[in-house]
Formats: C-alpha cells, sequence, structure tokens
C-alpha cells in the first residue's frame, strides 16, 4: 500500500483527485496482483452476505447456543412499528440491524468480519440502513466497503483490531471508525471530512474494555454493535458538519494503541475481569460450565 497513516492516505486522494475507495480499490489490485474487477466483484460478494445476515437476524431465531441472547434486533424492529423511537426512526433501525447480524454471528450463522467477528454488525447496519433512506445501489456501497477497509488498514497496522490485544476499543472502536469514514465519503464528504469522522469515531472509545461474559461473544457484544453503529452515524454527521478532530486522528489511534497495551490483562477478552466477574456474569459463566459438563 502507497500509506501507512490516514494522513498519508488522504494526501493521496488529493493529490491524485481520487476518493478514498479508488485509492483502496487501485492499491488492493497492485498489492494482491488481481485486476480491479476481481477485488471490486469480491467485495461485492461481502456486501451481499452482509445483507443475508441483516435479513436473518430480523426474521429467524437467533437464539445462541448458550441461550443467553437471540432475537433483540427483531424487538427493536417491533418497537419501531409500535412507538416513536427517542433515536427516531432511520439510526434506530440501523441500531436493529446491526444486532440483527451480530445475532447471526453469536448462533453460529455467515457474516462478515469488519474487522472482527465481535464487531460485524456496526458497518452493516450504518450501511444497509443508510442505503434503504437514501436510495443507493448496491455498488455504491462496495464503494463505501473499500473505503472501510483503508481506514481498518491503517488501523490495523498501527495499533490494534484485535479485543484480545487492545481491549474491545480496538474491535468495536475500530468498526465504528471505519464506518464513520465510510459514511462520510458515501455521503459525498472529502477525504478530509471522513478522516476527522474516524478520529472524532474512536475518541468516543478509547479504554472500552473487552469482558465477554462467559468468554463469549455475546454479552455485552451484541448491545455494543448496535450502539456502535448510532455513534458512527453521529460521527460521520459532525464531520460533515464541519466538526473536526482537534488532535488528529493518526494520533487518536496512536493513542488507542498506548491504551491497549496498557490496559490490564484481565480486561483484554479473557473473561477474568469487568462485566464478566459480577456476580451474575459468574453465575453465568458457572451455568455453562455445568452445561457443558451434563
Amino acid at each position: 500500500m502507497r500509506f501507512r497513516t490516514l494522513k498519508q492516505l488522504a494526501d493521496l486522494c488529493t493529490s491524485e483527485g481520487l476518493t478514498i475507495a479508488q485509492v483502496m480499490l487501485a492499491d488492493q489490485s497492485h498489492e494482491s496482483g488481481k485486476p480491479p474487477e476481481y477485488v471490486f466483484d469480491k467485495m461485492r460478494a461481502y456486501y451481499q452476505i452482509m445483507k443475508e445476515a441483516v435479513t436473518k437476524g430480523l426474521t429467524e431465531d437467533t437464539t445462541s447456543r448458550s441461550g443467553l441472547t437471540g432475537r433483540d434486533a427483531q424487538r427493536v424492529a417491533s418497537y419501531l412499528t409500535t412507538t416513536e423511537a427517542s433515536l427516531g426512526e432511520e439510526a434506530c433501525k440501523a441500531m436493529a440491524y446491526a444486532l440483527a447480524v451480530s445475532e447471526v454471528n453469536a448462533s453460529m450463522g455467515r457474516i462478515i468480519a469488519t474487522p472482527t467477528a465481535g464487531s460485524c454488525g456496526i458497518i452493516p447496519g450504518v450501511f444497509i440502513s443508510s442505503q434503504q433512506r437514501f436510495g443507493w445501489e448496491d455498488d455504491h456501497l462496495v464503494n463505501g466497503l473499500l473505503c472501510a477497509g483503508a481506514i481498518g488498514y491503517v488501523i490495523a497496522n498501527n495499533s490494534f483490531v484485535s479485543g484480545a490485544e487492545g481491549g474491545c476499543q480496538a474491535e468495536v472502536g475500530s468498526a465504528i471508525g471505519m464506518a464513520a469514514g465510510a459514511l462520510v465519503e458515501l455521503r459525498g464528504g472529502t477525504p478530509e471530512q471522513a478522516m476527522h469522522a474516524v478520529g472524532l469515531a474512536l475518541k468516543n472509545t478509547l479504554g472500552l474494555i473487552c469482558d465477554p461474559v462467559g468468554g463469549l461473544v455475546e454479552i455485552p457484544c451484541i448491545v455494543r454493535n448496535g450502539f456502535g453503529a448510532v455513534n458512527a452515524m453521529a460521527a460521520a454527521d459532525m464531520a460533515l458538519a464541519g466538526v473536526r478532530s482537534v488532535i488528529p486522528s493518526d494520533e487518536v489511534v496512536q493513542v488507542m494503541y498506548e491504551v491497549g497495551t496498557a490496559m490490564p490483562e484481565k480486561h483484554r477478552e479473557t473473561a477474568k475481569g469487568g462485566l464478566a466477574q459480577t456476580p451474575t456474569g459468574r453465575k453465568i459463566m458457572k451455568e455453562l460450565n455445568l452445561k457443558k459438563k451434563s
């Protein structure tokens, strides 16, 4: 890749008169040795899987094998039909879709890791609800995935995208930043605005621990995906309105690395701390262990 930082990425776009998606497509094609059409078609297939996961999460039984989670996306969708959501219909729909995909993951369905399975609902939640709202063609959203991928590439190579390495800020936080920056570009914002959206999004999740109850990607992972979709939309709107990340986004990524490195092991996907070690969390863990033995 010709870029390693978000600033380099934005500068490339400016100097070449290209979008982030166009830069990423060209660079990915060069790196992989595959023609741009092949790369784009692969991303198109990924987007179809995301749409299928949303549909499945909203229409089928998503009860997880543990029995701890399932059908919350359907509860939110049903709520939308009976009352006016405090968030408004569009944000609430994005939240429901994000929950849907995350519940499909927890029930062993097919998803696309964006950037991980634990954060798989955020980008689909934002993208698919926005597509329905604005009437975009699928290929426009495929460009959004390329844009999100470029942002994720930078974060992964300068910080973390794994909860075991850097806490939930690395998984859900990165996904929020990727979705926010991509949504800015999808809505016609500049590369600079997209980078500000990333910084605004990441700052809002710094220090978020990874504390899965029972060691499963369910509690609190699924609801964090729902909240994450809403946060991504908020960061995109701020950036499009002209709000800037006073701390440059690349510096925010570096802080995420520093915070993740300093995070205690018990708060990095070990289930040894946080919500996993509350009285209820320990009770659930004990019950799960008993199930395994029976």
